[in-house]
């Protein structure tokens, strides 16, 4: 059906390019081209009337450069997405590009599977943005009211915490199952999501199991309901935690899109009070549709070289991407006081503070891992359970200043 095609337009210049764009993606089947532009100014003014997915935008353009386009229709249209497409591989017009709100940066002429994997990543974004907005729109039109008539009662809008650290070993998975339990109880009832696809280990670390995943969850997204929720999330007997695991095997992460993971968050929102996510270091689609659609990031680091040099580059990645310091928690795990660097030195080098350290207890949390009894469960006393702690209070307190501020919430 048409309606479920991507609509593209594109913006150049230059006749010939558009043409030859346009016969790249002419025989996708997922792809309609609606529309062309020959200037930047025309580009903005098809894109108010033809209202598409994508648009594929020239930098270089007489009348209006591609930056400035890309501006004025996000500003217009936050839901579209963005490729520019430029001869130059430079990296300042890349920056410029993605502050702009471009959603990808190609070079000229782009390879016609290159485009078209762009365009298909970029659709997926489009019709994610397009869902939230129509999702907003219909909670502010219910002032609060929900036709959901199961055992769960409705709650305000959940907070997605995503807890993310761009290197490998530094306990991301720990302290997001911790996080998880610290945050969960009768009213503030949390869920916790496994995004790492194809290697995830939440639900080892709970010590659940389940034929059921996110798999089984991915391809019913329009009939989500909170009778298929009970049947596909994994509860925690102890604690009650709902848990939604990742697939059983990494071949498995291919059925499920950002479109559709996205979808799944914006649902489980309108059910818990806190949607805690784990992810895996690699920036996938579906990990920066996280990005895009969470509350509150939660950055790992630890002491280690690597891992500040990794976190500075997330922080520079997230400033591209104009997202504000305001929505990032920095938190040093595994924090040993006898190591020369301290979380003020971190801080003060990545213009970053870290709100929250977790001490390090290797024979606590390596044991706790093993029996699949996390340490919020049983040994929350101990210094790192009074870490995660800490943790969750600081998490509450950033979601209650940036609610106060009427910053949540805040997109590109």
């Amino acid at each position: 059906m048409a309606s479920d095609k991507i609509r593209v337009l594109i913006v150049d210049d230059v006749a010939e390019t558009r043409e030859n764009i346009r016969k790249l993606l002419q025989f996708e089947s997922d792809v309609d081209v609606v529309g062309t532009a020959g200037s930047g100014k025309e580009g903005v003014k098809s894109a108010v009337e033809l209202d598409p997915d994508v648009i594929l935008m020239d930098i270089n353009m007489p009348d209006m450069d591609g930056i400035t386009a890309t501006e004025i229709i996000r500003q217009k249209l936050p839901h579209v997405q963005v490729v520019i497409l430029s001869v130059q591989n430079d990296q300042n017009y890349m920056r410029r590009a993605m502050l702009a709100g471009a959603r990808d940066f190609l070079n000229k002429p782009p390879m016609g599977d290159e485009l078209i994997s762009a365009v298909r990543r970029a659709g997926d974004m489009a019709r994610a943005e397009r869902a939230k907005g129509a999702q907003q729109k219909m909670v502010t039109a219910s002032a609060g009211g929900s036709a959901m008539t199961s055992n769960f009662a409705p709650v305000p809008r959940g907070k997605i915490i995503m807890v993310y650290s761009p290197k490998g070993g530094t306990g991301c998975t720990t302290v997001a199952v911790n996080l998880a339990l610290a945050l969960h109880s009768d009213d503030t009832r949390t869920v916790l999501v496994d995004a790492n696809l194809q290697f995830g280990d939440v639900a080892i670390f709970v010590n659940v199991q389940s034929k059921n995943t996110i798999t089984e969850l991915a391809p019913r997204i329009d009939e989500l309901d909170n009778e298929l929720l009970e049947e596909i999330l994994v509860k925690h007997e102890t604690s009650g935690l709902r848990v939604l695991a990742a697939p059983s095997s990494p071949e498995m992460a291919e059925q499920v899109n950002a479109e559709q993971f996205v979808k799944i968050l914006q649902y489980l929102q309108q059910v818990y009070a806190y949607v805690v996510v784990d992810t895996s270091p690699i920036l996938t689609d579906i990990i920066l549709s996280v990005i895009d659609v969470s509350d509150l990031l939660v950055l790992i680091t630890t002491q280690e070289i690597p891992a500040i040099k990794s976190s500075r580059l997330i922080l520079d990645l997230l400033t591209t991407m104009r997202i504000g310091k305001e929505r990032v928690l920095f938190v040093m795990n595994r924090y040993d006081k006898e190591k020369r660097i301290t979380p003020e030195r971190v801080s003060e080098n990545l213009k970053c503070e870290i709100s929250t350290v977790v001490p390090f207890d290797d024979k606590l949390v390596t044991n706790s891992i093993n029996r699949g009894v996390p340490f919020m469960v049983d040994n929350k006393s101990q210094l790192v359970g009074r870490g995660i702690l800490s943790l969750a209070e600081s998490i509450r307190a950033r979601l209650a200043t940036l609610e106060s501020a009427d910053e949540i919430p805040i997109r590109r």
